[in-house]
């Protein structure tokens, strides 16, 4: 829904339990014993409608009979009840629960047929706006301020870290190993059911939360892919957000019209779509509680190279093979380090990394060593590992560490192997907030999910250079695909899908569809020698399986041959399949090109998705695929080219040059713009498509269509909105024609060039403060916008004087940022300086005002310097209401309509 009255769920000024009980087991019980003993600082309401105390406090029989309005209402009853005691809190002025009952899906006696009664609770929440959490859930923690509204077995320790778990077991499971480590939580949150409050929802929430600083997700299931990505994006720029996604199994792999659509199971998308967000998806409980004491000790590394300082060869060489193993980096160390470390180390020291300091080390040696290593220029983290000995008591080289451990500027992982007699020292670095870890391989695999969510952060904050691909012929797609429901065909072979991918610039063999043995004959002699024949008939979706297919045919005596041969090998072995002819093709002479495969299909939760890895016959045994979320840029796709094992070969292998990853990239790119543009498409393949060095052509292709409703937006389906072409606008100014349109990650370079083109005073105008230059975190933030929650258009023109690359250069822009619900919007504007007073800032404001208006926001708010009299004047004729505050700020307030309760 939003984040609308989420306040009275994290931070309460009351709480009710209503269902509260001394019945011992039960979760009414539980409940309230939590509660009461978690140090909550505001009114606690028992509600037993049976007993006047609870808990040796007065209890009130019901929600009417309470002293005042509960801000937070915890439901421990029956299910039956709970429709009815929603209606009641919300009634009363109560806008948060907690629904921990279970059973809501049964049906509602009172509803009509097929409601259940989580449709009653549902809607008995929402002229009020109460936010629920749950149904079916454990509960919620926020340890800061002493709430424990949960049936957990036990409490959390305050924190900076926020989990939220579809799983109630997980939640106590983690709630366990966190207090036994010492590690805090701002919250902890059992989802349940969550049909209302959802992830999107908390994402939103705690992004802007500023006692957080990052995020935990335990994952079965998602829904409203859009409003999950928006939300996971924006919390992933703002703090770490890791993910342990379960049920990893192909569960919507099937017996599919395409290889794509057989490939691309649900565990796939979901590792894409997380991906795409920015987050960090972790494969276990196992790696999500080595996430959790990681990401509450220390911050991600600026680089990827590992130091490992052990006093014993063995458990070094292990963490070395675990960083290979998981593709990591080990750190060179330079000459001046080893001769720093020839210094304070035994003569027989290996001078590598692994730096292994011998086995009698005491502590002095490992404070030296340690203090070295995190002072050389080579390593970004540095991994400890100690194999206790008799001569030195582990506890005496752990608190000689310390007060290093507690000044490093890098992150230092520790692995205490052992048991009895490491405890001690493990128990001091815990203490001191150092991450420990039982094996060499676990604390390796912790260090390498802080690398991996650098390059995910990083990612995030890549721009595409400005070039553009051509724009495709739709009207010629537009055609086929109407013709081909038209005529009630679903399915398409080679001639419907290289037509579409034709008209979407990917490059094709071209094909002729003839019906019998003659027209093969002419087609071939009109195309020249040799040729390929293949089979055409809906009913075959996979040619080769039945002999389908005939390449290199140099004659007319060899096709008719092939003629034969394939017509008896089909008869006989699919005598039911329908035979409409045959394809013949120019053979492709290009001996030097990977086969590879590349693909659309819709996943049933993230909408369409598109595929690429290696082809060929046995694409599905290859097991070499990764899929992306489109839309895609250039970056996107190379990304997920560099995901499979066949990336290597497309560099180049012996002798063979690398193949054109730029036009390999477009393809990817075009295929997602296919995607966002063509909603009847729901399922296709290019396979094989053929990539060298000189290009790539698409060999074999087939499509399958599926009827869209009527009034259906084309980007309905889509997790991500593209860019938002129809927006576009032309428009006459004292300055000549301009396009007015939004902003895309493309525009990096030319926003660039815009920043620089201000003064100081309008940068201080703009910003409130003074820089010189755009950070990558800030260029990433101002061009690679989310269309379903910012809009940002620019004004730009052809350039005058070839400053920018792509042709254009950015002289405005005018942008508004949503809250998640869509009701309010925060906008800006700035001016190219050199062209203030031309009417530039009023025909940006006028569009982006308009947009809002289309779009249904609310209000739309800005503020304004004191000083920054032009904008006050123009916000002034634009129909904003002005108020300056006590800072000589001035708020400016534009009102479309009344917002939602």
């Amino acid at each position: 829904m939003s984040i609308r009255n989420l306040q009275h769920l994290f931070a309460p000024a009351s709480v009710a339990v209503i269902g509260a009980s001394d019945r011992p087991g039960s979760v009414g019980a539980t409940v309230w014993r939590n509660l009461a003993a978690g140090g909550f600082a505001g009114p606690l309401w028992p509600v037993n409608r049976r007993h006047a105390r609870v808990g040796g406090q007065a209890a009130w029989p019901s929600v009417a009979a309470l002293p005042g309005v509960p801000e937070l209402a915890v439901i421990c009853t029956p299910a039956a009840g709970v429709p009815g005691l929603v209606h009641e809190l919300g009634a009363a002025g109560c806008r948060a629960a907690v629904v921990l009952s279970a059973g809501l899906g049964a049906p509602d006696p009172d509803g009509p047929p097929g409601a259940t009664l989580r449709q009653a609770m549902l809607e008995a929440a929402r002229p009020w706006l109460l936010r629920i959490l749950g149904p079916n859930c454990v509960g919620l923690l926020v340890p800061g301020i002493g709430l424990n509204a949960s049936f957990a077995p036990g409490a959390a320790l305050p924190g900076r870290l926020a989990f939220v778990a579809q799983s109630g077991a997980l939640v106590t499971a983690v709630l366990d190993w966190a207090a036994a480590r010492r590690i805090g939580f701002s919250c902890f949150v059992s989802l349940g059911d969550g049909s209302d409050v959802d992830f999107g929802d908390l994402l939103d929430w705690l992004a802007a939360d500023p006692g957080t600083d990052a995020i935990l997700l335990y994952a079965e299931s998602v829904r409203q892919a859009r409003k999950f990505m928006s939300a996971a994006r924006g919390a992933a720029r703002a703090k770490p957000t890791l993910v342990v996604k379960a049920g990893r199994g192909a569960e919507a792999a099937r017996a599919a019209f395409s290889h794509t659509g057989a490939l691309a199971g649900s565990d796939l998308v979901y590792d894409a779509a997380i991906r795409r967000a920015g987050m960090l998806r972790v494969g276990t409980t196992g790696e999500l509680f080595d996430a959790v004491a990681m990401l509450a000790r220390v911050r991600p590394p600026r680089g990827e190279r590992l130091a490992i300082l052990t006093n014993g060869g063995g458990p070094g060489v292990m963490a070395l093979d675990a960083l290979h193993d998981a593709g990591g980096v080990a750190a060179r160390l330079g000459a001046g380090t080893l001769a720093r470390l020839d210094a304070v180390l035994p003569p027989l020291w290996p001078r590598a990394n692994p730096v292994d300091i011998i086995g009698d080390a005491p502590a002095a040696r490992y404070r030296d060593a340690l203090a070295l290593l995190l002072d050389g220029p080579e390593c970004d983290a540095v991994l400890l590992i100690h194999a206790p000995t008799a001569l030195v008591p582990s506890a005496e080289i752990a608190a000689a560490l310390l007060p290093l451990l507690g000044q490093a500027g890098r992150p230092v992982l520790c692995c205490w192997l052992g048991g009895p007699s490491v405890a001690e020292a493990r128990r001091l670095c815990i203490e001191a907030g150092v991450p420990v870890f039982d094996t060499p391989e676990e604390a390796v695999k912790g260090f390498q999910q802080l690398v991996d969510y650098r390059r995910n952060a990083a990612q995030l904050l890549q721009a595409p250079g400005p070039a553009e691909l051509p724009a495709p012929d739709r009207q010629a797609a537009r055609s086929r695909i109407d013709a081909m429901l038209a005529a009630g065909r679903l399915e398409g072979g080679d001639l419907d899908a290289k037509a579409l991918l034709a008209a979407y610039g990917v490059p094709v063999l071209a094909t002729e569809a003839i019906p019998d043995r003659a027209g093969a004959l002419a087609a071939a002699r009109r195309i020249g020698y040799p040729v390929a024949l293949k089979i055409l008939s809906p009913d075959i979706p996979h040619k080769t399986e039945v002999g389908g297919v005939a390449l290199d045919l140099a004659g007319d005596a060899a096709l008719a041959a092939a003629l034969d041969a394939m017509e008896a090998r089909v008869r006989a072995l699919r005598p039911q399949a329908r035979l409409q002819g045959y394809t013949v093709q120019a053979m492709a002479r290009r001996p030097q090109a990977l086969e590879l495969i590349v693909g659309l299909t819709v996943d049933p939760v993230f909408g369409p998705v598109v595929l690429f890895g290696q082809g060929g016959i046995a694409v599905e045994l290859s097991a070499d695929q990764a899929v992306a979320l489109p839309p895609l840029n250039r970056l996107l796709a190379a990304e997920l080219i560099g995901r499979t094992r066949v990336a290597r070969l497309l560099q180049g292998y012996r002798g063979l040059p690398p193949a054109d990853l730029d036009a390999l990239a477009d393809v990817l790119v075009r295929v997602g713009r296919m995607a966002a543009e063509l909603p009847e498409l729901v399922e296709l393949d290019i396979n094989p498509l053929l990539a060298d060095a000189t290009g790539v052509l698409a060999l074999d292709a087939r499509l399958r269509l599926a009827p869209v409703p009527a009034g259906q937006d084309a980007a309905a389906r889509l997790a991500i909105l593209p860019y938002p072409a129809e927006l576009e606008r032309r428009a006459d100014s004292a300055l000549g024609p301009l396009t007015i349109r939004p902003i895309r990650p493309e525009d990096a370079q030319a926003h660039i060039a815009f920043f620089r083109a201000l003064t100081p005073e309008d940068v201080h105008m703009r910003m409130f403060g003074m820089m010189r230059e755009l950070t990558p975190q800030q260029l990433a933030r101002f061009t690679q916008i989310d269309y379903a929650r910012e809009m940002a258009f620019i004004a730009t023109r052809p350039v005058q004087d070839g400053a920018a690359a792509d042709g254009a250069e950015t002289l405005g822009v005018a942008r508004v940022v949503l809250d998640p619900d869509g009701e309010r919007g925060e906008f800006a504007v700035t001016v190219r300086s050199d062209l203030k007073g031309r009417g530039l800032g009023r025909l940006l404001m006028e569009r982006l005002l308009d947009y809002c208006a289309e779009r249904g926001v609310a209000v739309v708010e800005g503020a304004a310097l004191p000083e920054n009299t032009r904008m006050h004047a123009l916000a002034a004729t634009l129909g904003f209401a002005l108020d300056r505050g006590a800072d000589g700020v001035l708020r400016m307030r534009r009102r479309f309509r009344q917002e939602a309760a």
